[in-house]
């Protein structure tokens, strides 16, 4: 059958239409690979013929802020394995189960995975003389790779603070897990070709990416205030044996956190070791209690700015007790103060004196001051795990809830709300937020990187207002409740507090958590130190006994390692008993030997020498010390 020409002419047509169809086809399909899953085919066969050795940043160094080392990294070794290179995986396994005290099983496993490169079980960070043995075996495909561990020179010295690191070297807690991304910086890697044994390819030149070193870190704190704080915790957990305490000092001006800690504590490098309560709740922004007195600082403060005491002026009859709705208040002293000013119900910390401030402030007006104050949310401190702290709501506030708060009862607290919201009553009026991290700077060049600034949250009462509640608590110390906190020389406020511990709902009889929180010096205040101790033991429980010398022998200790001058002019000391006087130590040196004892009989001293004059003593003439200490004199000629 003949075809004719315009057959031929369609077919041929059709057959090119196919043909062009087809061939478009394969360039989409080119294209497709190419173009759009051409990175990831890239990327994939890079995998297959291509090594990394990793090589870990070294972790950003913590200082104090006079730059006294407080965590750094060492030099640790850690194996690796190239499976592909692994020649007898069953004896290599068995081999390096043996050294390394491992699972032979999991070894087996992962030694023997489609893995370019892989840890061993076991092999992280381990001591030089087990990385010495594995060397020496030899083993085929067994590398000892360089690593880094955190080291805590200070060993459980702020341990609450600097918190720790996992085996990773990643932040876990404290300092270290809030700024984890800032210190941990970025990992680099030694990468080669390799062939399909994982031999690398002859010829080929390495890839080396250098890791990025993290920042370091300068803290707030100050080393000496810190261990002066562990100190006088120790001293305290060892006598009282409480249920736990803790401290925090703290600028005023700044809100910079100078030393915190508490007490049980651990050690941040053997953190396994411990119950994880130990290490998890760090007291001091996550512990919530009832306040007691100490609370009394804020409802002073929103009298005071609300014009509604005169404290020299005004005076209150104190009968022991008040009858709210039906509920009688006491006063800790059975009954009571008497007539007496309201500057003396502050230092008297009396409990009807404090319920009449907060009925004429009302419950509107207390309740908005307090959360202008910072309570009842977070202080925002940079450190995990704070606690908001409980206030009662408006409309679950009568009578007995407005009375019971103006002094401390009912409402639940944090201590880093305590010393925030102190430290705003005292510094002129300004809430700042605290916080512990200071600068960072460049760990090659040193060069500050960024410089972390006070942050004024409110101006929540007036300088003048703030003035009246320094003076106030300087009479506390001085007259009042908190006189165990007086310091020679140093004008020291403060505030004691005594709140009964709540036990399956009810008030403990026998268990309280005393605290004081002082403050120096008293007209031009650089440090707030802040104290609780939960249910000491064998004592009675009054936060002026126990906290009161705990923050005295701080702020004693602190003010001198700060070199801040002492007054000449102090509020005087209002002596009761069992109060030790304090006296003026006279100028022995010169005066005879015979003249000593029947010119000072009554002063005790410790002789040392054989001459016949004083040459020497200690303490130096004119520093004042409590009656019936000792004067150490030397005698020569």
């Amino acid at each position: 059958m003949r075809v004719s020409n315009v057959t031929v002419r369609r077919r041929i047509f059709i057959a090119l239409l196919i043909g062009v169809f087809l061939y478009s086809l394969l360039v989409a399909r080119l294209g497709y690979v190419q173009v759009i899953k051409g990175p990831w085919l890239t990327k994939n066969a890079e995998e297959l013929w291509t090594r990394n050795i990793p090589f870990e940043a070294k972790r950003g160094m913590i200082y104090d802020r006079n730059g006294e080392v407080l965590a750094y990294n060492i030099s640790v070794p850690s194996v690796m394995a190239i499976p592909i290179q692994v020649k007898d995986k069953p004896g290599t396994a068995k081999e390096l189960a043996r050294v390394l005290k491992g699972n032979e099983q999991e070894i087996y496993r992962q030694i023997t995975k489609r893995s370019s490169i892989v840890r061993v079980p076991g092999g992280r960070k381990i001591s030089e003389e087990t990385a010495k043995e594995l060397r020496q075996l030899g083993l085929p495909g067994v590398h000892i790779a360089e690593d880094s561990k955190r080291y805590y020179p200070l060993g459980a010295f702020a341990s609450h603070i600097l918190g720790f690191t996992g085996i990773d070297n990643q932040g876990l807690a404290g300092i270290e897990k809030v700024y984890d991304d800032m210190l941990s910086g970025e990992r680099g890697a030694i990468k080669y070709d390799a062939t399909a044994k994982g031999e690398k390819m002859p010829g080929d030149t390495q890839k080396f990416t250098p890791p990025k070193d993290g920042l370091n870190l300068y803290l707030t704190i100050d080393a000496n205030i810190q261990a002066i704080i562990e100190r006088e915790l120790d001293q305290a957990f060892a006598f009282y044996d409480p249920d736990d305490a803790l401290v925090i000092a703290m600028d005023p001006k700044t809100g910079e956190i100078l030393g915190m800690a508490s007490r049980p504590n651990y050690h941040p490098e053997l953190f396994r070791e411990y119950p994880s309560e130990t290490y998890n709740r760090n007291l001091p922004i996550w512990k919530t209690y009832e306040p007691g007195s100490t609370f009394k600082i804020i409802t002073l403060a929103a009298a005071l700015e609300e014009g509604k005491v005169d404290l020299d002026k005004e005076r209150f009859n104190d009968p022991g007790s008040v009858n709210v709705a039906g509920a009688r208040l006491r006063c800790w002293k059975p009954g009571g103060h008497g007539d007496q000013t309201f500057l003396q119900v502050v230092e008297n910390s009396c409990n009807p004196g404090f319920v009449a401030l907060g009925q004429r402030l009302g419950k509107e007006m207390l309740f908005d001051y307090i959360g202008k104050f910072g309570f009842g949310k977070k202080t925002g401190i940079d450190l995990i795990g704070e606690e908001n702290g409980v206030m009662f709501k408006m409309s679950r506030v009568g009578p007995v809830e407005l009375a019971t708060t103006a002094f401390g009862q009912g409402v639940s607290v944090t201590p880093i709300q305590q010393v925030a919201a102190v430290s705003a009553a005292i510094n002129g009026g300004k809430l700042i937020k605290p916080h512990l991290a200071k600068e960072w700077h460049h760990p090659i060049t040193g060069d500050t990187v960024a410089k972390i600034e006070p942050e004024v949250v409110a101006q929540v009462i007036s300088p003048e207002t703030s003035s009246k509640v320094r003076y106030a608590l300087e009479s506390v110390v001085a007259n009042g409740t908190g006189r165990n906190a007086y310091i020679d020389g140093y004008r020291v406020g403060g505030k004691t507090g005594t709140a009964q511990k709540v036990e399956n709902g009810v008030y403990s009889k026998s268990k309280h958590i005393v605290s004081f929180i002082g403050i120096a010096p008293a007209d031009d205040p650089q440090i707030v130190v802040y104290t609780a101790v939960d249910n000491p033991k064998g004592v009675r429980q009054f936060g002026g006994t126990i906290a009161a010398p705990i923050v005295r022998n701080i702020l004693d200790s602190a003010l001198r390692s700060m070199e801040v001058p002492k007054r000449k002019e102090q509020m005087p000391k209002e002596y009761m008993y069992p109060d030790k006087k304090l006296i003026s130590v006279p100028n022995l040196i010169g005066m005879e030997k015979d003249r000593l004892q029947s010119q000072y009989y009554a002063i005790p001293l410790e002789v040392e020498g054989n001459g016949d004059v004083v040459t020497y003593q200690s303490p130096a003439p004119g520093t004042n010390i409590e009656e019936g200490k000792t004067i150490r004199i030397y005698l020569g000629r």
